[in-house]
Protein backbone atom coordinates (compact mmCIF):
# COMPACT_ATOMS: atom_id res chain seq x y z
CA UNK A 1 0.00 0.00 0.00
CA UNK A 2 1.92 3.06 -1.02
CA UNK A 3 2.12 5.91 1.48
CA UNK A 4 0.42 9.51 1.25
CA UNK A 5 4.24 10.76 2.05
CA UNK A 6 7.34 8.80 2.22
CA UNK A 7 7.93 7.76 5.32
CA UNK A 8 11.19 6.33 6.86
CA UNK A 9 11.46 3.54 8.81
CA UNK A 10 13.59 3.07 12.25
CA UNK A 11 14.23 -0.98 13.04
CA UNK A 12 15.42 -1.97 16.58
CA UNK A 13 16.31 -5.71 16.24
CA UNK A 14 17.56 -7.10 19.50
CA UNK A 15 18.59 -11.09 19.75
CA UNK A 16 16.78 -13.78 21.34
CA UNK A 17 14.16 -11.89 23.56
CA UNK A 18 11.18 -13.36 24.61
CA UNK A 19 8.56 -11.58 24.57
CA UNK A 20 7.29 -13.33 27.82
CA UNK A 21 9.63 -10.94 29.23
CA UNK A 22 8.47 -7.61 29.25
CA UNK A 23 5.96 -5.63 31.15
CA UNK A 24 4.29 -4.73 28.13
CA UNK A 25 3.33 -8.35 27.74
CA UNK A 26 2.78 -8.65 31.46
CA UNK A 27 5.62 -9.54 33.21
CA UNK A 28 5.16 -8.85 37.06
CA UNK A 29 8.47 -7.40 37.63
CA UNK A 30 11.10 -7.05 34.81
CA UNK A 31 11.71 -3.07 33.81
CA UNK A 32 10.86 -2.33 29.94
CA UNK A 33 9.67 0.83 30.80
CA UNK A 34 10.62 2.41 27.09
CA UNK A 35 8.99 -0.68 25.25
CA UNK A 36 5.69 0.73 27.50
CA UNK A 37 6.65 4.07 25.76
CA UNK A 38 6.66 2.97 21.98
CA UNK A 39 3.62 0.77 22.85
CA UNK A 40 1.50 3.93 24.14
CA UNK A 41 2.71 5.34 20.79
CA UNK A 42 1.71 2.69 19.15
CA UNK A 43 0.39 -1.17 18.19
CA UNK A 44 1.53 -4.18 20.15
CA UNK A 45 1.37 -7.40 18.32
CA UNK A 46 0.68 -10.02 21.30
CA UNK A 47 0.82 -13.00 18.28
CA UNK A 48 4.27 -12.40 16.21
CA UNK A 49 6.33 -14.92 15.31
CA UNK A 50 9.69 -15.69 13.88
CA UNK A 51 10.60 -17.38 10.57
CA UNK A 52 12.79 -19.91 12.16
CA UNK A 53 14.06 -19.75 15.78
CA UNK A 54 17.21 -19.60 15.01
CA UNK A 55 19.74 -16.71 14.35
CA UNK A 56 20.75 -17.49 10.79
CA UNK A 57 18.03 -18.83 9.24
CA UNK A 58 15.43 -15.98 11.11
CA UNK A 59 17.67 -13.29 9.92
CA UNK A 60 18.03 -14.31 6.69
CA UNK A 61 14.63 -15.08 5.94
CA UNK A 62 14.25 -11.79 7.41
CA UNK A 63 16.47 -9.99 5.01
CA UNK A 64 15.62 -11.43 1.94
CA UNK A 65 11.99 -11.86 2.27
CA UNK A 66 11.47 -15.67 1.74
CA UNK A 67 10.98 -18.31 3.55
CA UNK A 68 13.67 -20.15 5.20
CA UNK A 69 13.19 -23.64 3.32
CA UNK A 70 13.47 -20.95 -0.22
CA UNK A 71 16.69 -19.45 0.45
CA UNK A 72 17.93 -23.19 2.21
CA UNK A 73 19.20 -21.46 5.22
CA UNK A 74 19.02 -24.24 7.44
CA UNK A 75 21.18 -23.85 10.29
CA UNK A 76 23.86 -21.32 11.52
CA UNK A 77 26.92 -22.81 9.07
CA UNK A 78 27.17 -20.66 6.37
CA UNK A 79 30.32 -22.72 4.40
CA UNK A 80 27.81 -21.78 1.20
CA UNK A 81 26.61 -18.77 0.81
CA UNK A 82 23.68 -17.57 -1.11
CA UNK A 83 22.66 -14.90 -3.82
CA UNK A 84 19.62 -13.35 -3.21
CA UNK A 85 18.15 -9.85 -3.14
CA UNK A 86 18.47 -7.84 0.16
CA UNK A 87 15.41 -5.67 1.15
CA UNK A 88 17.96 -3.24 1.66
CA UNK A 89 19.42 -3.62 -1.96
CA UNK A 90 15.74 -3.34 -3.49
CA UNK A 91 14.55 -0.32 -1.51
CA UNK A 92 17.83 1.44 -2.30
CA UNK A 93 17.12 1.10 -5.94
CA UNK A 94 13.95 2.88 -5.38
CA UNK A 95 15.57 6.08 -3.77
CA UNK A 96 15.61 4.64 -0.35
CA UNK A 97 18.30 5.34 1.75
CA UNK A 98 19.57 1.98 3.52
CA UNK A 99 21.27 1.80 6.30
CA UNK A 100 22.18 -1.52 8.42
CA UNK A 101 24.08 -1.50 12.05
CA UNK A 102 25.98 -3.99 14.05
CA UNK A 103 24.31 -8.36 13.22
CA UNK A 104 24.01 -9.43 9.89
CA UNK A 105 24.80 -13.25 10.25
CA UNK A 106 22.62 -13.33 6.77
CA UNK A 107 23.04 -15.90 3.63
CA UNK A 108 25.77 -13.34 2.47
CA UNK A 109 28.45 -11.22 3.47
CA UNK A 110 27.21 -7.84 4.41
CA UNK A 111 29.17 -6.16 1.74
CA UNK A 112 27.42 -8.13 -1.02
CA UNK A 113 23.62 -7.36 0.58
CA UNK A 114 23.74 -4.05 -1.15
CA UNK A 115 22.35 -1.73 1.43
CA UNK A 116 23.07 1.88 1.30
CA UNK A 117 26.03 1.47 4.44
CA UNK A 118 26.90 -1.35 6.18
CA UNK A 119 28.17 -0.16 9.50
CA UNK A 120 29.72 -2.13 11.99
CA UNK A 121 28.50 -4.91 10.30
CA UNK A 122 28.50 -8.60 12.74
CA UNK A 123 29.13 -11.48 9.92
CA UNK A 124 29.53 -15.03 11.41
CA UNK A 125 33.09 -16.17 10.29
CA UNK A 126 32.87 -19.07 7.99
CA UNK A 127 32.14 -21.62 8.05
CA UNK A 128 30.15 -20.80 11.26
CA UNK A 129 28.51 -24.22 13.17
CA UNK A 130 30.12 -27.63 12.63
CA UNK A 131 27.05 -29.19 15.11
CA UNK A 132 25.06 -29.44 12.23
CA UNK A 133 24.80 -33.31 11.98
CA UNK A 134 20.90 -34.17 12.78
CA UNK A 135 21.74 -38.45 11.61
CA UNK A 136 22.88 -39.14 13.78
CA UNK A 137 22.51 -36.42 15.98
CA UNK A 138 25.52 -34.15 17.04
CA UNK A 139 25.95 -33.13 20.28
CA UNK A 140 28.12 -30.52 21.98
CA UNK A 141 31.40 -30.85 24.15
CA UNK A 142 30.51 -27.42 25.35
CA UNK A 143 26.82 -27.57 26.09
CA UNK A 144 26.75 -27.83 30.30
CA UNK A 145 30.22 -25.23 30.26
CA UNK A 146 27.91 -22.54 29.00
CA UNK A 147 25.73 -22.82 32.09
CA UNK A 148 28.28 -20.64 34.06
CA UNK A 149 28.17 -17.48 31.72
CA UNK A 150 26.10 -15.61 33.55
CA UNK A 151 26.44 -12.58 36.45
CA UNK A 152 28.54 -9.66 36.64
CA UNK A 153 31.57 -8.62 34.30
CA UNK A 154 33.23 -5.08 33.56
CA UNK A 155 31.83 -3.83 30.02
CA UNK A 156 29.29 -6.73 29.12
CA UNK A 157 28.07 -4.36 26.46
CA UNK A 158 30.62 -3.23 24.79
CA UNK A 159 29.57 -4.43 21.42
CA UNK A 160 26.19 -3.31 21.34
CA UNK A 161 27.06 0.04 22.78
CA UNK A 162 29.15 0.77 19.71
CA UNK A 163 26.43 0.38 17.68
CA UNK A 164 23.64 2.17 19.65
CA UNK A 165 26.28 5.05 19.11
CA UNK A 166 26.76 4.25 15.81
CA UNK A 167 22.83 4.56 15.42
CA UNK A 168 22.66 8.00 17.33
CA UNK A 169 25.38 9.44 15.49
CA UNK A 170 23.60 8.79 11.91
CA UNK A 171 20.46 9.79 13.28
CA UNK A 172 21.93 12.95 14.56
CA UNK A 173 24.17 14.06 12.00
CA UNK A 174 23.52 12.30 8.38
CA UNK A 175 19.58 11.53 8.54
CA UNK A 176 18.79 15.05 8.45
CA UNK A 177 20.92 15.97 5.41
CA UNK A 178 19.03 13.22 3.54
CA UNK A 179 16.38 14.56 0.73
CA UNK A 180 14.70 11.01 0.28
CA UNK A 181 13.44 8.32 2.96
CA UNK A 182 15.41 6.20 4.85
CA UNK A 183 15.16 3.00 6.77
CA UNK A 184 17.66 2.21 9.26
CA UNK A 185 18.26 -1.66 11.07
CA UNK A 186 19.67 -1.09 14.34
CA UNK A 187 20.73 -4.63 15.48
CA UNK A 188 21.94 -5.47 19.40
CA UNK A 189 22.94 -8.76 20.15
CA UNK A 190 21.65 -8.61 23.99
CA UNK A 191 19.41 -10.57 25.32
CA UNK A 192 21.26 -12.98 23.85
CA UNK A 193 23.78 -15.30 25.78
CA UNK A 194 25.52 -15.62 27.61
CA UNK A 195 24.00 -13.19 30.46
CA UNK A 196 26.64 -11.48 31.79
CA UNK A 197 25.35 -8.26 33.18
CA UNK A 198 26.62 -4.72 35.02
CA UNK A 199 26.59 -4.88 38.74
CA UNK A 200 23.96 -1.91 39.13
CA UNK A 201 21.44 -4.42 36.70
CA UNK A 202 22.41 -7.47 38.58
CA UNK A 203 21.07 -5.58 41.44
CA UNK A 204 18.07 -4.50 40.22
CA UNK A 205 16.90 -8.22 39.69
CA UNK A 206 17.19 -10.19 42.88
CA UNK A 207 13.79 -11.61 42.81
CA UNK A 208 14.69 -12.94 39.09
CA UNK A 209 16.27 -15.80 40.52
CA UNK A 210 13.12 -18.22 40.33
CA UNK A 211 12.78 -21.25 38.73
CA UNK A 212 10.64 -22.19 35.57
CA UNK A 213 7.41 -23.14 36.20
CA UNK A 214 7.06 -25.97 34.06
CA UNK A 215 10.29 -28.31 33.93
CA UNK A 216 11.76 -31.27 32.13
CA UNK A 217 8.85 -33.53 33.67
CA UNK A 218 6.12 -32.17 31.98
CA UNK A 219 4.15 -34.10 29.05
CA UNK A 220 4.91 -31.25 26.63
CA UNK A 221 9.13 -31.76 27.67
CA UNK A 222 9.12 -35.78 27.02
CA UNK A 223 8.09 -34.75 23.26
CA UNK A 224 11.45 -36.71 21.07
CA UNK A 225 12.42 -32.82 19.97
CA UNK A 226 12.46 -31.72 23.27
CA UNK A 227 14.39 -34.97 24.19
CA UNK A 228 17.09 -34.37 21.58
CA UNK A 229 17.76 -30.63 22.18
CA UNK A 230 18.25 -31.22 25.86
CA UNK A 231 20.74 -33.88 25.26
CA UNK A 232 22.42 -31.56 22.10
CA UNK A 233 23.12 -29.21 24.71
CA UNK A 234 23.68 -31.67 27.64
CA UNK A 235 21.27 -29.86 29.47
CA UNK A 236 20.10 -32.13 31.89
CA UNK A 237 22.79 -31.03 34.02
CA UNK A 238 22.29 -27.51 35.13
CA UNK A 239 22.47 -27.30 38.52
CA UNK A 240 19.28 -25.17 40.36
CA UNK A 241 22.07 -22.06 41.03
CA UNK A 242 23.15 -21.82 37.63
CA UNK A 243 19.66 -21.92 36.51
CA UNK A 244 18.97 -19.41 38.89
CA UNK A 245 21.78 -17.28 37.96
CA UNK A 246 21.04 -17.76 33.75
CA UNK A 247 17.31 -16.21 34.61
CA UNK A 248 18.16 -13.28 36.59
CA UNK A 249 21.43 -11.86 34.12
CA UNK A 250 19.09 -12.87 31.36
CA UNK A 251 16.14 -10.02 32.98
CA UNK A 252 19.45 -7.83 33.23
CA UNK A 253 19.72 -7.85 29.52
CA UNK A 254 16.44 -7.38 28.83
CA UNK A 255 16.31 -4.11 30.51
CA UNK A 256 19.96 -2.93 28.89
CA UNK A 257 17.88 -3.25 25.74
CA UNK A 258 15.42 -1.68 26.20
CA UNK A 259 17.20 1.48 27.46
CA UNK A 260 18.81 1.31 24.08
CA UNK A 261 15.42 1.74 22.73
CA UNK A 262 14.94 4.80 25.13
CA UNK A 263 17.84 6.35 23.66
CA UNK A 264 16.84 5.94 20.25
CA UNK A 265 13.17 7.17 20.72
CA UNK A 266 14.76 10.07 22.38
CA UNK A 267 17.31 11.21 19.47
CA UNK A 268 14.18 10.98 16.91
CA UNK A 269 12.34 13.19 18.72
CA UNK A 270 15.48 15.81 19.50
CA UNK A 271 16.04 16.12 15.66
CA UNK A 272 12.15 16.01 15.03
CA UNK A 273 12.04 12.67 12.88
CA UNK A 274 9.49 11.12 15.00
CA UNK A 275 6.38 12.50 13.92
CA UNK A 276 7.82 10.93 10.30
CA UNK A 277 9.29 7.93 11.19
CA UNK A 278 7.85 4.11 11.62
CA UNK A 279 9.30 3.01 14.93
CA UNK A 280 9.48 -1.07 15.19
CA UNK A 281 11.35 -2.99 18.42
CA UNK A 282 11.33 -6.59 17.78
CA UNK A 283 13.87 -10.11 18.06
CA UNK A 284 15.07 -12.26 15.90
CA UNK A 285 13.68 -15.67 17.68
CA UNK A 286 12.81 -16.28 21.61
CA UNK A 287 14.60 -18.15 24.56
CA UNK A 288 13.64 -21.08 26.58
CA UNK A 289 15.12 -19.98 29.33
CA UNK A 290 14.39 -23.57 31.47
CA UNK A 291 10.65 -24.43 30.53
CA UNK A 292 10.53 -27.73 29.64
CA UNK A 293 14.03 -28.31 30.71
CA UNK A 294 15.11 -26.32 27.23
CA UNK A 295 17.70 -23.68 26.67
CA UNK A 296 17.91 -21.08 23.65
CA UNK A 297 15.79 -21.61 21.07
CA UNK A 298 15.89 -24.33 18.15
CA UNK A 299 12.17 -25.01 19.27
CA UNK A 300 8.80 -24.16 17.70
CA UNK A 301 7.51 -23.95 21.51
CA UNK A 302 6.27 -20.42 21.54
CA UNK A 303 8.73 -19.04 24.30
CA UNK A 304 11.42 -19.80 21.47
CA UNK A 305 9.46 -19.08 18.10
CA UNK A 306 7.40 -15.92 19.25
CA UNK A 307 9.03 -12.47 19.58
CA UNK A 308 8.40 -9.11 20.88
CA UNK A 309 7.01 -6.51 18.39
CA UNK A 310 5.68 -3.22 19.20
CA UNK A 311 5.49 -0.78 16.14
CA UNK A 312 4.42 3.29 16.35
CA UNK A 313 4.76 5.97 13.58
CA UNK A 314 2.00 7.20 10.83
CA UNK A 315 -0.17 4.00 10.02
CA UNK A 316 0.07 3.09 13.27
CA UNK A 317 -2.85 3.36 16.04
CA UNK A 318 -1.94 4.73 19.36
CA UNK A 319 -2.36 2.02 22.21
CA UNK A 320 -3.76 -0.55 19.89
CA UNK A 321 -3.46 -4.56 20.49
CA UNK A 322 -3.35 -6.65 17.83
CA UNK A 323 -4.07 -10.31 17.64
CA UNK A 324 -4.02 -11.60 14.59
CA UNK A 325 -1.06 -13.52 14.06
CA UNK A 326 1.83 -11.57 12.35
CA UNK A 327 5.48 -12.48 11.55
CA UNK A 328 8.63 -10.95 10.88
CA UNK A 329 8.19 -11.08 7.28
CA UNK A 330 5.02 -8.63 7.61
CA UNK A 331 7.55 -6.38 9.68
CA UNK A 332 9.82 -6.26 6.64
CA UNK A 333 6.67 -5.54 4.33
CA UNK A 334 6.29 -2.65 6.21
CA UNK A 335 8.87 -0.49 5.55
CA UNK A 336 7.93 -0.46 1.67
CA UNK A 337 4.85 0.34 1.93
CA UNK A 338 5.88 3.28 4.35
CA UNK A 339 7.94 4.43 1.73
CA UNK A 340 5.74 3.35 -1.56
CA UNK A 341 7.96 1.24 -2.62
CA UNK A 342 7.21 -1.87 -4.04
CA UNK A 343 8.42 -5.20 -3.09
CA UNK A 344 8.91 -7.60 -5.50
CA UNK A 345 5.89 -9.70 -5.64
CA UNK A 346 7.21 -13.40 -5.15
CA UNK A 347 8.18 -12.17 -1.51
CA UNK A 348 6.34 -13.37 1.71
CA UNK A 349 4.78 -10.86 4.15
CA UNK A 350 2.30 -8.47 4.30
CA UNK A 351 3.04 -5.06 5.37
CA UNK A 352 1.82 -4.75 8.65
CA UNK A 353 -0.70 -1.45 8.17
CA UNK A 354 -2.78 -3.47 5.95
CA UNK A 355 -3.55 -6.55 8.87
CA UNK A 356 -6.49 -6.17 10.35
CA UNK A 357 -6.70 -6.58 14.21
CA UNK A 358 -8.50 -9.40 14.99
CA UNK A 359 -8.33 -11.96 11.98
CA UNK A 360 -8.61 -15.75 12.57
CA UNK A 361 -8.77 -16.86 9.39
CA UNK A 362 -5.14 -15.51 8.72
CA UNK A 363 -1.80 -18.45 8.75
CA UNK A 364 1.56 -17.67 9.88
CA UNK A 365 4.13 -20.39 9.49
CA UNK A 366 7.34 -21.16 10.78
CA UNK A 367 9.80 -23.75 10.44
CA UNK A 368 13.28 -25.59 12.08
CA UNK A 369 15.59 -27.38 10.29
CA UNK A 370 19.00 -26.41 12.56
CA UNK A 371 21.06 -28.33 15.08
CA UNK A 372 19.38 -30.46 18.10
CA UNK A 373 16.94 -31.99 16.05
CA UNK A 374 16.68 -35.47 14.14
CA UNK A 375 14.79 -33.96 11.46
CA UNK A 376 12.74 -30.88 10.29
CA UNK A 377 9.61 -29.45 12.42
CA UNK A 378 7.34 -27.04 10.94
CA UNK A 379 4.78 -24.25 12.90
CA UNK A 380 1.18 -23.38 11.64
CA UNK A 381 -0.65 -20.41 13.54
CA UNK A 382 -4.49 -19.91 12.64
CA UNK A 383 -6.14 -18.11 15.20
CA UNK A 384 -6.27 -19.25 19.06
CA UNK A 385 -4.82 -22.82 17.43
CA UNK A 386 -1.11 -23.91 16.60
CA UNK A 387 0.20 -27.36 15.17
CA UNK A 388 3.72 -28.63 15.16
CA UNK A 389 4.20 -31.02 12.68
CA UNK A 390 7.13 -33.47 12.65
CA UNK A 391 8.07 -36.21 10.26
CA UNK A 392 9.30 -38.59 12.82
CA UNK A 393 7.23 -37.83 15.47
CA UNK A 394 4.00 -37.35 16.86
CA UNK A 395 1.95 -34.44 15.65
CA UNK A 396 1.17 -31.29 18.89
CA UNK A 397 -1.62 -28.83 18.68
CA UNK A 398 -2.30 -26.36 21.03
CA UNK A 399 -5.04 -24.22 22.07
CA UNK A 400 -3.36 -21.64 22.74
CA UNK A 401 -6.28 -19.06 24.41
CA UNK A 402 -6.94 -21.86 26.82
CA UNK A 403 -3.30 -23.40 27.65
CA UNK A 404 -0.88 -20.49 26.43
CA UNK A 405 1.87 -22.51 28.10
CA UNK A 406 1.57 -25.59 26.06
CA UNK A 407 0.93 -28.03 28.34
CA UNK A 408 -1.77 -29.64 26.67
CA UNK A 409 -1.34 -31.37 23.42
CA UNK A 410 -4.77 -31.81 21.83
CA UNK A 411 -3.75 -33.05 18.38
CA UNK A 412 -5.70 -36.56 19.07
CA UNK A 413 -8.75 -34.81 21.12
CA UNK A 414 -9.21 -32.06 17.80
CA UNK A 415 -8.59 -34.01 14.92
CA UNK A 416 -10.22 -31.96 12.47
CA UNK A 417 -8.25 -28.68 13.71
CA UNK A 418 -5.33 -31.12 13.32
CA UNK A 419 -6.51 -31.81 9.58
CA UNK A 420 -7.65 -28.59 8.87
CA UNK A 421 -3.99 -26.75 10.44
CA UNK A 422 -2.19 -29.86 8.24
CA UNK A 423 -3.92 -28.50 4.82
CA UNK A 424 -2.84 -24.95 5.91
CA UNK A 425 0.70 -25.96 6.59
CA UNK A 426 1.11 -28.46 2.74
CA UNK A 427 -0.37 -24.94 1.15
CA UNK A 428 2.55 -23.35 1.63
CA UNK A 429 4.98 -26.44 1.31
CA UNK A 430 5.51 -30.21 1.39
CA UNK A 431 7.00 -31.15 4.47
CA UNK A 432 8.12 -34.28 3.69
CA UNK A 433 10.38 -32.59 0.60
CA UNK A 434 11.65 -29.87 2.17
CA UNK A 435 12.74 -32.42 5.26
CA UNK A 436 14.50 -34.32 2.32
CA UNK A 437 16.15 -31.07 0.74
CA UNK A 438 17.29 -30.03 3.96
CA UNK A 439 18.78 -33.70 4.57
CA UNK A 440 20.47 -33.52 1.01
CA UNK A 441 21.75 -29.64 1.72
CA UNK A 442 22.92 -30.58 5.47
CA UNK A 443 25.04 -33.39 4.21
CA UNK A 444 26.79 -30.95 1.32
CA UNK A 445 27.54 -29.08 4.19
CA UNK A 446 29.17 -32.12 6.14
CA UNK A 447 30.90 -33.05 3.47
CA UNK A 448 32.59 -29.45 2.76
CA UNK A 449 33.23 -29.19 6.00
CA UNK A 450 35.59 -32.06 5.98
CA UNK A 451 36.96 -30.92 3.25
CA UNK A 452 38.23 -27.98 4.73
CA UNK A 453 40.13 -29.73 7.76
Amino acid sequence: MPADKPTNTLLLMSDEHNPRYASVHGHPFIRTPNMERLAARGTLYESAYCPSPLCHPARSAFISGRRVHEIQAYNNCNVFVKDAPSYGAVLRKQGVHTVHIGKVDGYARSERLGFSEMLLAGDREPPGDRNIARQPLSIRADGAARADHFGVKDHPFAHDERCTEAALAWLRETAPSLTQPWVLQLNLVKPHFPHYVTQELWDLYPQGEDLPQQGAECDTARHPHAADLRRHFDAGGFTEAQIRGLRRGYLGCVTYVDRQLGRVLDALEETGAAQNTVVAYTSDHGEMLGKFGMWWKCTLFEDAVRVPLIVAGPGFAAGARVSTPVDLLDLQATPFAAAGAQRPPEWTGQPLQTIPTNDDRRVVFSEYHGHGTRSSAFMVRQGGWKLIWYLDASAQLFDLRADPEELRNQATAQPQITANLERELRRICSPEDENARAEAFIARQLRALEEAD
